[in-house]
């Protein structure tokens, strides 16, 4: 991944190959923001006109590139837009930073002289430069080489303690992003269970972690009819990892659960063809977990985590499981399977029931659970049900802060009828009615947390961009909800899962 380091160096001075600055609207004229005043100083008074002529009006997402012309040390300035004066945030930022480091070609080395004001401002730029110049080219004849190999953060505060801090989480977290995306993109038949877990056991980090893989066997002995039940129709048999991360006088414990389906051909409800063309992505929950656990290992957190990824592969086949078979979970409950393709609730109701017996402050699970909540909030937002007032209130705000859009949704009281509709077993798998079907699975698994805080994000629209490349985010894999899995253990740190 590309090195990340911070100076306080002058834009117009800085020996790279080409320098990005921000540039403003003010009072309907254009303007350099932050350290790029210097740039458009040294420019002179035909800067202005020069973006002009290029039709450069500094909306977001608007870029132009202009030659030095030896006006300053590096041969090109990247110009990005950061709309009107006042407006921009930390999420600005990530996209400003993105935006400019993808416009550099044929550049080992690129200095952001953005506008920062502090860590948090660092941070949010380092994240956006490395998202940004992400790429996934395993399987290309001739992979892509024209990236920067340093970004290079420019700003005054380049000494202080928290900025120099801020930078290593920037680089931590991005790689676990990334980490999230290389796994997400992989194609199915190199990441069965049996190769996701042995890559997740694999994975290299200088962070104690311990990690334990539960095979078929084992998960029959615990008896886990939910992810057994879901990987019976495959050859490749199904996997449990647990991840266990223990610092020294935590300050909080957090369970993570995400769901780690291979690959969802929709089992004997068979999806379209098309369907399946992206379900690759169905593990995008166990791929945030996971990664997320080791970047808050990396990073030192005070915060123990306990993670958990039930590891599946949905297919059809004569020992796949039937619409009305009844299985038995290993909460002990019975479930009347109604439709194989939801098949995601029922591998984390096994895993969120192992998470109950943690002595976790908060349980959270992620997944790409249903096209519902994609219908609800569009591709974009990722929604956040939960069983407990505060954390339903607290985690979209916290994914807030951290760059990714959630929504809350209810799970109202008439869900738990539904659930429990079931003529022959415990619990029904599959929403009687063809609406409300998120609201539906949300209550579902509260049927497994027990009376554990539990709060449940459905990134079905954000984990897999299947359109064009946008900001920091690529066509793909996105990472999605590594960045508010970090964020939030660093808040628990500082209380912000109590419960009052």
């Amino acid at each position: 991944m590309t090195s990340l380091s911070v100076r306080s160096a002058k834009p117009t001075t800085i020996r790279t190959d080409a320098v990005v600055i921000g540039v403003t609207n003010t009072m309907k004229r254009l303007a350099a923001a932050g350290p790029g005043r210097s740039v458009q100083d040294a420019f002179g008074r035909g800067f202005v006109p020069m973006l002009a002529s290029l039709g450069f009006e500094a909306k977001p997402g608007q870029v132009a590139s202009l030659p030095s012309a030896h006006v300053i040390r590096s041969p090109v300035v990247v110009v990005v837009g950061l709309g009107d004066e006042g407006s921009l945030d930390h999420e600005s930022l990530r996209r400003a930073a993105a935006i400019g480091v993808k416009a550099v070609t044929n550049a080992v080395s690129v200095a952001l002289a953005l506008p920062t004001d502090g860590a948090a401002d660092v941070r949010a730029v380092g994240e956006g430069a490395l998202l940004g110049l992400y790429a996934f080219d395993r399987y290309r004849a001739d992979p892509a080489v024209d990236r920067p190999g340093d970004v290079v953060l420019v700003t005054e505060d380049a000494r202080h303690k928290d900025v120099k801090a801020a930078v290593t989480t920037a680089e931590t977290v991005a790689r676990a992003v990334n980490l999230a995306r290389d796994w997400v993109n992989t194609p199915s038949c190199d990441l069965t269970p049996q190769l996701f877990a042995a890559a997740i056991t694999d994975h290299k980090s200088d962070a104690k972690v311990a990690v334990r893989v539960l095979d078929d066997k084992t998960l029959a002995k615990q008896g886990c009819g939910g992810i057994l039940g879901v990987g019976r129709g495959s050859d490749n048999p199904p996997r449990l990892v647990g991840l266990e991360y223990s610092p020294r006088r935590p300050k909080a414990h957090l369970a993570l659960v995400g769901k780690g389906i291979t690959f969802d051909s929709g089992g004997l409800s068979l999806k379209t063809g098309p369907g399946m063309m992206t379900m690759k992505c169905d593990m995008s929950g166990a791929a945030a977990v996971v990664a997320a656990t080791y970047a808050i290992a990396e990073l030192g957190l005070p915060v123990k985590v306990s993670a958990y990824a039930p590891l599946a592969e949905n297919m059809p086949s004569g020992t796949a499981t039937r619409p009305g078979d009844v299985l038995t979970m290993r909460s002990g409950a019975t479930v009347e399977v109604h439709n194989t393709d939801a098949e995601g609730r029922l591998v984390l109701a096994d895993a969120l029931d192992m998470a109950t017996e943690t002595d976790a402050d908060v349980i959270v699970d992620v997944a790409t659970l249903t096209g519902a909540c994609v219908v609800a909030l569009g591709t974009r937002t990722a929604g956040v049900l939960s069983n407990d007032e505060r954390l339903h209130a607290r985690l979209p705000e916290i994914a807030g802060r951290a760059g990714e859009p959630m929504w809350s949704l209810p799970i109202p009281e008439e869900m738990k009828t539904k659930v429990t509709s079931s003529q022959l077993a415990d619990l029904r798998q599959h929403n009687p009615e063809p609406y409300g079907g998120t609201l539906f699975a949300a209550a579902f698994l509260r049927e497994f947390v027990k009376d554990r805080r539990w709060v449940h994000i459905d990134i079905a629209g954000p984990a897999f961009n299947d359109h064009e490349a946008h900001g920091y985010t690529p066509k793909g894999g996105t990472g999605a909800a590594v960045r508010t899995l970090v964020r939030l253990a660093q808040e628990a740190a500082d209380g912000a899962l109590s419960p009052g």
